[in-house]
């Protein structure tokens, strides 16, 4: 018995060899019980328990190596042996998903429901819905990418096409939120690129103000960018907004007294705005006489550079795992 208990195995073909070594019909235990009938008659009882006790322990020692050897392999197989010893690190969002999703909840707050469409469009919904000129320089082939079999297919310029796609569909009121990546024909560089991300709203309703447009914005950069940041509005020009203006923040970096970042002037530039022009209220449909509205659109990249200082824009689409992992705190 003492043999049977130190009984060992490393695999399923070892335990099979002592299975049949002990149990099988050529086994030791099947010899013994062969030669039970030589034992003497007063000693049949007692050697008959003991064979009986060496067949039941021969029996659980080999069940408890099987069920062993069977467990060792399930583990063994279910590790790779040319993974590398260290673990796998958790992904990261990456920051300019981070930011996006950032600037859609602060206007979700507001009353904003997202809105989305295709980035490739016709030049009705990219341009001439949006008031733009047939001569104005935007249409040229140094701003636009052009399907070249169909000049009329573009790849959109901007998200100003989801807006137009919502107004042609929706009578006000109307409040939405336009994410989304555009294509303009530039060389890419630290400060451009031939691809970026947008987010553009558009508040349609009757007696909609530009004061409305104002406090809009100031409660939209104090969430992103700090309850003490303060905004100004310049004077500028679009072709889908009358009056229109470019607004700064106060720099968050120096507080508004001047940096290198602000360029000393204690401001940066973040976006562009507007009330819509009536043009393009019926140019979609909607009765100008009746409803007024704002819109405002933004660079991802831009609000991304402010927040996390990032300095080239080509960084984010090279998809460098070491910078893309310093984002993961903000996920």
């Amino acid at each position: 018995m003492a043999e049977i208990e130190t009984l060992t195995a490393e695999t399923a073909e070892q335990v099979e060899a002592l299975r049949i070594k002990y149990l099988g019909k050529k086994g030791s235990v099947n010899d013994l019980m062969a030669d039970f009938r030589n034992v003497p008659a007063e000693m049949k009882r007692e050697v008959g328990v003991r064979i009986n006790e060496l067949k039941t322990l021969a029996q659980e020692r080999i069940a408890a190596l099987k069920e062993k050897v069977a467990t060792t392999e399930t583990a063994t197989a279910d590790i790779d042996l040319s993974r590398t010893a260290y673990p796998i690190a958790l992904g990261a969002r990456h920051p300019l998903t981070i930011v996006k999703n950032e600037i859609v909840d602060i206007f979700s707050h507001l009353g904003f429901t997202l809105a989305e469409g295709p980035e490739v469009e016709d030049d009705w919904h990219v341009y001439s819905s949006m008031n733009f000129a047939d001569d104005h320089p935007a249409r040229d082939m140094q701003d636009t990418f052009f399907v070249e079999a169909h000049p009329d297919i573009i790849l959109r310029s901007h998200t100003s096409s989801v807006q137009a796609r919502v107004m042609e569909r929706n009578q006000p009121p109307i409040r939405v939120i336009c994410p989304g990546r555009v294509y303009r024909n530039e060389a890419i560089s630290a400060r451009a690129h031939c691809f970026f991300h947008q987010v553009e709203g558009l508040y349609i309703d009757r007696n909609v103000s530009f004061t409305d447009l104002k406090q809009v914005l100031l409660q939209f950069a104090r969430e992103m960018f700090g309850e003490s940041t303060q905004i100004r509005l310049r004077p500028s020009y679009f072709p889908f907004t009358e009056p229109s203006a470019e607004m700064d923040i106060s720099c968050h970096l120096c507080g508004g007294k001047g940096c290198s970042f602000c360029k000393h002037t204690g401001w940066v530039e973040i976006l562009g705005c507007g009330m819509v022009d009536p043009a393009v209220l019926e140019a979609n449909g909607i009765d100008s006489t009746v409803y007024t509205g704002y819109a405002f659109g933004m660079g991802i990249e831009r609000i991304t550079n402010l927040k996390y200082q990032v300095k080239d824009l080509r960084m984010f689409s090279e998809n460098d795992v070491r910078f893309l992992g310093e984002f993961t705190a903000a996920n």
